[in-house]
């Protein structure tokens, strides 16, 4: 039989880690030393840990075992469900907790931020959101940190209730929401949208019962090199926006002020989960439609990083002081609620990165 022509993968990806058991990873952020950390929502698979650190091949519970075992879904002094951990520019780990398994409504003090010194591995301090940020529908997503302001910038990516961006004041815990259920930080709902991953439509799909699209979400986040801007897309859409970090911090704006600065910043070529920025002002998206890293130069072009099969739903990424772009991938798709109650996702997941010869970006 002749070869026949098949995809080609565009750029070289590296394997960091497999995780061969267990739950499926979300997020990762790597240190200034190169610590890497990763996170496990609890979404259904025995999560033991949900957030945790590799240390020489294996991933073991961080901070302790005792943070990440909750009394409740309200227990200030523990990680109830981690959707994402990111290193902040002063190499502080943050974790943003959900405070929703299975994507219940939340109780006070669930969702919340909190702080780790990585120098001394204990938490600093815990910021819990009462119901003004987060709604008892809402579902923390990622962050995103701006230490000149003293601010962080979270995603609602809720898929039961009003989507937006929560805005933290770190100095003093106090936050606040801004793009309250805006369209821009909705799923697209139109007729015409249908997402394709693996080569099928992208839809949640029970064991009994007719097929319904996906519906959240504000879910990647990024914020300019320069701080100006903030990036942030619905996890259900090709496209994506920006709004004025001036704009979002200024509680004497309105709310018509301040999505009066958001811009539509186009197609970005198919549904994206992540989002990320360097030092260079490059912005990098997640392709879960086409099994790919794309990144959009300072001048607008956009180029693709990486293309890859093994990249089954590139899902978080991390810029890394090592020049490398970290990104996990959890095949999300291959999820029961999206395969008629059959879960098809098979081990290992991944976590890849490939060289960009670039830094993260440390607003200080």
């Amino acid at each position: 039989m002749s070869d026949q022509p098949v995809d080609e993968p565009i750029g070289a990806l590296e394997t960091v880690h497999t995780f061969d058991s267990g739950p499926m990873p979300t997020g990762v952020s790597v240190s200034a030393q190169g610590r890497i950390f990763v996170n496990f929502p609890k979404w259904g698979d025995d999560v033991v840990f949900t957030v945790g650190e590799i240390r020489d091949g294996t991933v073991v519970a961080y901070p302790d075992q005792r943070w990440n075992t909750p009394d409740g879904d309200d227990d200030p002094r523990a990680f109830v469900s981690v959707q994402s951990i990111v290193v902040d520019p002063a190499d502080r780990l943050w974790v943003l907790d959900t405070g929703s398994p299975m994507f219940r409504e939340t109780q006070v003090c669930g969702p919340k931020l909190v702080c780790i010194d990585l120098a001394t591995d204990t938490v600093e301090r815990t910021i819990c959101f009462d119901r003004s940020a987060a709604l008892p529908t809402t579902y923390l997503n990622d962050v995103r940190f701006d230490l000149r302001r003293d601010v962080a910038y979270i995603t609602d990516s809720s898929d039961k209730g009003p989507n937006g961006i929560i805005v933290v004041d770190l100095a003093s815990g106090t936050a606040w929401r801004r793009l309250h259920d805006h369209p821009s930080t909705k799923a697209e709902t139109a007729p015409g949208f249908l997402p394709v991953v693996e080569g099928a439509p992208f839809m949640e799909r029970p064991e009994d019962g007719p097929p319904k699209p996906v519906t959240m979400g504000a879910d990647g986040i990024a914020i300019a090199a320069d701080g100006s801007r903030l990036y942030y897309c619905p996890l259900m859409s090709r496209r994506w926006y920006s709004v004025s970090t001036e704009a979002l911090c200024d509680r004497t704006l309105s709310d018509d002020e301040v999505a009066a600065t958001v811009t539509d910043e186009g197609d970005k070529g198919g549904v994206a989960d992540g989002l990320e920025t360097d030092d260079q002002g490059r912005l990098y998206l997640t392709n879960t439609e086409h099994n790919a890293i794309l990144r959009r130069l300072p001048d607008g072009t956009i180029e693709t990083v990486v293309h890859d099969p093994r990249l089954l739903w590139p899902d978080t990424m991390s810029v890394a002081a090592d020049g490398h772009l970290y990104v996990t991938a959890n095949q999300l798709h291959r999820q029961a609620t999206y395969q008629g109650g059959k879960d098809l996702r098979r081990y290992p997941y991944s976590l890849f990165r490939v060289r960009i010869d670039a830094g993260p970006v440390r607003l200080t």
